[in-house]
């Protein structure tokens, strides 16, 4: 008879397994087969440095925004997400905002806001990356080997079109050959050039 007496569960990367058994060997059999899948689960997860609520706590920027904050939406759709905070107004123009896990400096801000086209660009804070794996501090090889038909822009920045969204475009600054700065913008943003 098995009385199984506790559990088995993951908790950041490492494995509890709670288990005690009596019985036959049948019994045997089933805890050693429950241990050796949870042990899998535990070395897939440290392998990948990551836990399944990590994937989940993390967005991406792209290819259509960043978590709930999407390209194209109007200022009173941005701020329904409750992710975004207001730095500047727009006078007639685009406003300048920031993610709220994301404050940006005092003179600068991560998001724009057109009255024209909605949300035309985020900009990427450090720990942000690509669904693509890119951010703050990939070198220029990574860059390229992510996206194969990038191209530099007249002032510079590497550009693409993000892939899976041709309405947006990646641009990524570069300095010594690491990024140091990107964003996602509308193609038709009308904040900056």
């Amino acid at each position: 008879m098995i009385k199984p007496s506790a559990r088995v569960g993951v908790n950041r990367g490492k494995v509890a397994l709670l288990k005690t058994f009596t019985g036959d060997s049948q019994s045997k059999q089933n805890m050693m087969k429950t241990m050796i899948g949870a042990s899998l689960l535990a070395g897939s997860l440290l392998v990948s440095g990551a836990t399944a609520a990590d994937a989940q706590t993390k967005p991406t920027l792209g290819p259509y925004g960043y978590g709930a904050v999407k390209l194209g939406m109007t200022v009173k759709q941005a701020k329904t997400t409750g992710d975004v905070v207001k730095k500047r107004p727009g006078h007639g123009g685009c406003s300048g905002w920031d993610l709220k896990k994301f404050p940006t400096p005092k003179d600068s801000v991560g998001i724009y806001i057109s009255p024209n086209v909605g949300l035309a660009a985020i900009f990427a804070a450090k720990g942000m990356r690509t669904p693509e794996g890119i951010k703050i501090g990939s070198t220029v090889k990574q860059v390229k080997a992510a996206y194969p038909r990038i191209k530099k822009d007249v002032h510079g920045f590497h550009v693409i079109t993000v892939p899976g969204n041709k309405e947006a475009y990646y641009t990524f600054g570069v300095t010594h050959g690491k990024v140091t700065e990107y964003g996602i913008a509308l193609t038709k943003q009308d904040c900056f050039n």
